[in-house]
């Protein structure tokens, strides 16, 4: 009887211990909140559509292949210092403001500028970007040869919809202003078929044009010869929902990207960009 006894305690405890075990095991480090970032995908080197995670892009929720460039490594940067999962969400220009405000993506981080019209409606982080303003044109146009604003009287010229972008255009004495345009992508197409002169940019997005693009360049002014511009407008900044308690610590991460480090995630991305012409 005794040894009965000992036995059953024995199946007893072997068998609450298995219990234990196959808690302890079964239990899953909590999965991490989502930081939903919404961005084109559209706007090489900032941002761009690939086939693959090829160079550390990441798939676009929803499907629709993968996103990549300069926004993405900082987005990765940002999720990472807010132990966050990042998840891009791919999204029209005109419809990353809306998006934000209804709840859709918690950031924008592509490309944006914080305007003062735009800050009426979001608030913004500290620059993560800054650049000039440079006219993309064709290699064999006269305009290529350009020094000045002054050298595009006449010109037809062009800029993104709803970007600051297209209201410089009225600072070029004597230019043929034409309908904006929904993406840089069609911007070029415009350009390269002869139905516009040019069109502005970001010195970037102008590099990321002409290696894909080689019968295209650009022409940069030196200072007081081309477009007058606002700090806020040449700088590139996270749009948050207004009253977004992430803006603090956000700001904290972009803080710990160092110029050169910036310089250095753009050059990748312009080098790592489809269609760089390599």
């Amino acid at each position: 009887m005794k040894k009965g006894k000992l036995f059953i305690v024995a199946i007893v405890s072997l068998s609450v211990l298995s219990v234990l075990l196959s808690g302890f095991i079964s239990v899953k480090p909590q999965d991490k909140q989502e930081f939903k970032v919404g961005l084109e995908c559209n706007y090489a080197p900032f941002n761009w559509t690939q086939l693959d995670d090829s160079n550390g892009a990441i798939k676009i929720k929803g499907g629709g292949g993968y996103c990549n460039g300069y926004d993405v490594a900082i987005a990765k940067i940002i999720a990472d210092g807010l132990n966050r999962e990042l998840v891009l969400v791919k999204t029209e220009w005109d419809g990353l403001i809306p998006a934000l405000n209804a709840g859709k993506i918690d950031a924008v981080i592509a490309g944006m500028s914080p305007t003062k019209e735009r800050k009426a409606s979001v608030d913004f982080s500290d620059p993560y970007y800054e650049s000039d303003l440079v006219i993309v044109v064709k290699k064999d146009s006269p305009y290529a040869i350009a020094k000045s604003l002054q050298d595009f009287s006449g010109a037809r010229i062009t800029a993104q919809l709803n970007t600051f972008h297209y209201t410089v255009i009225d600072q070029i004495p004597g230019v043929k202003k034409q309908t904006a345009m929904e993406s840089f992508p069609a911007m070029i197409v415009a350009l390269s078929s002869g139905k516009i002169d040019g069109y502005i940019s970001e010195r970037p997005g102008a590099i990321s044009a002409m290696e894909s693009n080689p019968d295209l360049t650009f022409v940069e002014f030196e200072e007081g010869k081309g477009f007058e511009t606002s700090p806020e407008d040449v700088a590139i900044a996270v749009a948050l929902k207004k009253g977004n308690p992430d803006l603090e610590a956000i700001n904290k991460i972009i803080s710990t990207i160092t110029k050169e480090k910036r310089q250095e995630i753009m050059d990748n991305a312009i080098a790592i960009q489809p269609l760089s012409g390599e």
